[in-house]
């Protein structure tokens, strides 16, 4: 189910301007049939089996593969993006996450057998992964699709209604029109809700089980503040300022051509991109110059471009106007203390066509290397030593994710390993989103939680423990009645198994003594 409110935000083409529709907010009555419907679906969804809830999601398979096409014009249209980084980063990527969740589901959720120690001996133990309820997912504009369809995608899969607040910068309410009249996916298992601030708000008020957040830091820390009173469980993917260390043993072209994609793909709105670079002193005129060779030579997005195209650009438009502002302020914040543009730069103040920007003489008293821009910029700084690029690269209150370039393997994962993150590649950048059976998330400032690999479902299950023990005429021996005889020997149990070194003879007598007790005791 989608619902929306007509006239009150403006929902425009970042492209050309073109206002696209309006949206506004929902009443408090209406949050609450929306939760009404969510904990009547509570019960249907957990009922299914786990089959037919695979079965449902194949459905959301085979509507993105049959209406791709479509998904790439609604997506482009709201959020300016390259078609080809729509396509990798989201629709791609959603069939990807299908595709494994499918074989995964099945082994995550399953009962799950656990170990006992041997002073419960006899017992039985187990882990259940059981739906929460209902999950509020809050979305951020970048992508649009990606963001809300993966986090439903596994949240039902675990048993759970899902309710979904999309960013009112891109709610892609014709996508999601299209999507439930022709997908056939299940009636309301998925209520996408489009609406602003004041929506989102309301629909926190209705106390979902967890909430699963993407988003920037300051709306974090609010949220934070929102649900510790209530204590609403929430999952934070926050910002990143990622650093890329390049050592002076790389490929020159590969690493080059790694590095551009890395900062400039959907024109720098990455949580995952490079924002800051650190390079080798020894490599630093030479990369630099093939770098603005190579980035001068991208097709960068204009007003000109019709989403409909056959040629698509390299680097699409910012998204937001809000956006634009940040990342203006953040070059002019870089040239006034003293960095300099070599490529790229603000070429029409408020325009959201900014072209891929690179910058040298930068430090961290910039914003351009300490905040998140989230545009198509790069920060360029020089080192000397291993010991140094690891410090630079830790000097950040972020720690999403980085990536180190070296021939020199050893010394690649020695570095990675000290970058204090939660994600890092080696010899390549982002792509630990790209795979789904990798955990994702932050650490520092970055966020909470991590999301795909087999969090992915887990972190919406509760995970409840479970003990059998027999119906025998047994008392356990920690059982009333206590005596001084009875904590002796259990005193003495745990001296001669957790001792220094185990004394079996010790441990065996004692323990039949217990047993002993046991089979004979009871309060009288």
């Amino acid at each position: 189910m989608i619902l929306e409110n007509l006239n009150s935000i403006a929902v425009k083409n970042p492209i050309n301007g073109e206002i696209l529709y309006n949206i506004g907010e929902i009443s408090e009555k209406e949050a609450e049939n929306i939760f009404e419907i969510a904990r009547q679906m509570e019960v249907k969804i957990k009922a299914l089996s786990l089959k037919e809830r695979i079965a449902e999601i194949d459905k959301i398979n085979k509507y993105v593969i049959d209406h791709q096409d479509f998904i790439l014009d609604c997506i482009i249209a709201e959020t300016g993006k390259s078609r080809t980084d729509g396509f990798a980063a989201e629709v791609f990527e959603v069939c990807d996450v299908i595709d494994v969740y499918k074989k995964k589901a099945p082994k995550l959720l399953k009962d799950k057998n656990i170990e006992v120690p041997i002073f419960l001996m006899g017992k039985k133990c187990q882990q259940w992964m059981e739906p929460l309820g209902t999950i509020l997912v809050i979305t951020p504009w970048n992508f649009p699709f990606y963001q809300v369809i993966v986090p439903s995608i596994l949240a039902f899969l675990a048993g759970n209604a899902v309710v979904v607040k999309p960013s009112e910068v891109t709610p892609l309410q014709p996508l999601w029109n299209h999507f439930f009249e022709h997908s056939g996916f299940m009636k309301n298992a998925v209520q996408i809700i489009i609406g602003g601030k004041e929506t989102g708000a309301k629909l926190i008020e209705q106390k979902p089980n967890k909430i699963h957040f993407t988003g920037s830091v300051r709306t974090g820390k609010k949220l934070m503040e929102i649900c510790g009173p209530k204590l609403i469980p929430i999952d934070l993917e926050l910002g990143g300022k990622d650093p890329a260390i390049v050592f002076d043993d790389i490929n020159f072209d590969r690493t080059v051509n790694g590095i551009m994609w890395g900062a400039f793909t959907n024109a720098g709105q990455n949580c995952t991109g490079i924002e800051r670079l650190y390079l080798h002193e020894n490599i630093y005129d030479k990369f630099i110059k093939e770098l603005v060779d190579k980035t001068t030579k991208l097709v960068t997005s204009s007003t000109s471009r019709n989403t409909k195209d056959p040629e698509d650009c390299d680097v699409g438009s910012i998204t937001s106007p809000f956006q634009v502002a940040i990342i203006e302020d953040h070059i002019q914040d870089a040239i006034a203390k003293g960095a300099k543009v070599i490529c790229g730069g603000i070429q029409e103040k408020g325009s959201h066509h900014i072209k891929p920007t690179i910058l040298v003489d930068c430090n961290h008293h910039m914003k351009i290397a300490s905040e998140e821009t989230f545009g198509p910029t790069l920060a360029i700084m020089k080192f000397k030593t291993e010991e140094e690029a690891i410090k630079l690269a830790n000097d950040s209150p972020y720690g999403l994710s980085a990536s180190v370039w070296s021939k020199d393997m050893a010394r690649a994962e020695r570095v990675a390993r000290k970058i204090v993150c939660g994600n890092v590649c080696i010899n390549n950048h982002m792509l630990n989103e790209a795979n789904p059976y990798l955990p994702f998330g932050g650490t520092k400032d970055s966020g909470i939680g991590r999301f795909k690999g087999d969090d992915g479902i887990l972190t919406f299950c509760n995970l409840k423990s479970v003990l059998y023990d027999k119906q025998s005429s047994m008392v356990d021996p920690h059982w009333y009645p206590y005596k001084k005889s009875k904590y002796i020997l259990l005193s003495n149990l745990m001296d001669s198994y957790f001792g220094k070194s185990k004394k079996w003879i010790k441990f065996a007598i004692n323990g039949l003594k217990i047993d002993n007790v046991g089979k004979k005791e009871q309060i009288r």
